[in-house]
């Protein structure tokens, strides 16, 4: 199988790593090659300490990297069997590239979004091919986090969905089916546990590493929700509640207005270098 990923980010060059490990020929695709490099230069970090720890072998490592051809054209999707839309959390954005792949991808390509929270009928509506359009969630870390949630548009066909079922389980994943609503499952829910632990924090209930500990050592959390915040991105977190405060106008998804201060200013957590936590 040959893909494309657009979407040099955390989430996208995770999704180019486990294709690629898989044998999957994958290009990863940004709007200029220094971003592309240097999510490169990280997945080559992380398959080298996978080494290191016995996890993977050299020529696992060797030939992963391999398979992941840096790309800046759309146009490379042209003889790709699928491509993963990887990009921010915005409508517009993702809707421009949905149509511009429709253009460019042969007529049996799947188009799949990474999107946690936006609608797959409505990006579906931008091709015209609606039933080869859905949605794959992965989870952060992607090479670590088995669930992904996969999301069905109004027209998507039992063909596609069948088709990215058996690939996600290939990719050694848990497919799980979820309605396409705003946020699925697991942002309706996380989100508003992290918005509740931000509002914790605004209120000087307690501060972020007790707060953190306290879900950690409490709920039996691996993660912190501030530190989960961090990694996930606050501007993330804020579009996404915005998202679901939109449209479902439910006040528990109202975000906290600490949020939004760290957002303006820049604090977007650890690709920012500061959150709920400063980072190196």
């Amino acid at each position: 199988m040959k893909a494309l990923i657009v979407g040099a980010g955390h989430m996208g060059g995770g999704i180019a790593q486990v294709m690629a490990a898989a044998g999957h020929r994958t290009y990863l695709n940004d709007i200029n090659l220094a971003i592309v490099n240097r999510r490169l230069d990280a997945i080559a970090g992380w398959l080298a300490q996978s080494v290191q720890k016995g996890k993977i072998s050299e020529a696992e490592r060797a030939e992963t990297l391999a398979n992941i051809i840096p790309s800046t054209d759309l146009g490379d999707a042209e003889n790709c069997d699928i491509v993963f839309e990887a990009v921010i959390e915005n409508l517009e954005l993702k809707a421009e590239i949905f149509r511009k792949l429709d253009e460019v991808t042969k007529p049996g390509c799947i188009l799949a979004s990474n999107t946690s929270s936006l609608s797959i009928t409505q990006l579906a509506e931008q091709t015209e091919r609606p039933g080869q359009v859905i949605g794959l969630h992965f989870m952060n870390p992607v090479p670590l986090m088995k669930l992904v949630e996969l999301i069905r548009g109004t027209a998507t066909t039992d063909e596609t969905f069948t088709a990215v079922q058996t690939l996600a389980l290939s990719l050694g994943k848990t497919p799980v089916e979820v309605r396409d609503v705003p946020g699925f499952v697991l942002n309706r829910v996380l989100q508003v546990m992290i918005n509740e632990a931000i509002y914790c924090y605004y209120e000087d209930v307690a501060s972020a590493e007790g707060i953190d500990t306290v879900m950690k050592l409490g709920a039996n959390h691996p993660m912190g929700p501030l530190a989960l915040a961090d990694l996930i991105g606050l501007d993330t977190v804020l579009y996404i509640l915005e998202v679901m405060h939109e449209v479902y106008g439910d006040e528990k998804y109202r975000p906290c207005p600490l949020l939004k201060e760290y957002v303006a200013k820049g604090w977007l957590g650890k690709k920012a270098g500061r959150g709920f936590y400063v980072y190196e």
